[in-house]
């Protein structure tokens, strides 16, 4: 129940202080030059880096490898704040390690896609609920069940530790050097706690990741008791 507890405090208290530290930083800055969306392009231009696209999106910032676009929420892309254009050059850094064939992006990748099967057919395991599964009595099906949640949740623990390799070179080797060559100096220092409240949810994510492996295999060792 412990660990329950934690986890559940370990994946509220990282959304709560990413959301403060993003909103703390999102004032309209007047003398800002650009906008995200304007300063995101300029910095694809300078960098030389070709058939990358800029869009807006309902859902998560994010950098999409496969078709090659950065994603911005609808109402960040317009922005001239330090929120958003912290944001979308960490996306750019995501942009770059593509562009440069970056040995740990291309790792999660290929991982994302050759496990993607074992992550919806835990899902499908989780929504049913392991309880109807166990009152069928088939303990073959039963033993399945559990190899295949214990499966998931140690391959996206091993997607959170690729995943901080990822995060922490697009903020701080990619995204970091060009915001402080781009923007005033009075503001690096709101540049970098955006950044690092980026990179703590990915921390704090891996942390999640393994307490539910813990948890899961101690399940796992009573069912094949």
């Amino acid at each position: 129940m412990t660990i329950i507890f934690i986890g559940l405090a370990l994946y509220i208290l990282p959304i709560v202080i990413f959301n403060y530290v993003l909103n703390k930083n999102d004032n309209i800055l007047d003398k800002m030059p650009y906008t995200a969306e304007e300063f995101g392009r300029t910095i694809l231009d300078e960098l030389g880096i070709k058939g990358v696209e800029i869009e807006s999106t309902s859902a998560g910032d994010h950098y999409d490898p496969d078709k090659k676009k950065i994603r911005i929420k609808n109402f960040r892309l317009n922005r001239k704040s330090i929120t958003a254009l912290s944001i979308i050059t960490h996306e750019i850094g995501h942009a770059i390690q593509d562009h440069e064939d970056y040995a740990p992006l291309n790792r999660r990748q290929k991982i994302l896609k050759g496990t993607t099967w074992i992550s919806r057919l835990a899902g499908g395991i989780m929504y049913i609920g392991l309880g109807p599964i166990i009152a069928t009595g088939m303990i073959p099906l039963i033993k399945l069940s559990a190899l295949i949640i214990l499966s998931s949740i140690l391959i996206s623990l091993i997607l959170h530790v690729i995943t901080l390799d990822v995060e922490f070179d697009a903020s701080y080797k990619r995204a970091l050097p060009i915001l402080r060559e781009k923007i005033p100096e009075n503001y690096h220092t709101q540049c970098n706690k955006v950044l690092t409240a980026a990179a703590f949810t990915y921390v704090v994510g891996s942390l999640a990741s393994f307490l539910s492996l813990r948890y899961a295999w101690a399940i796992i060792q009573r069912v094949f008791r």
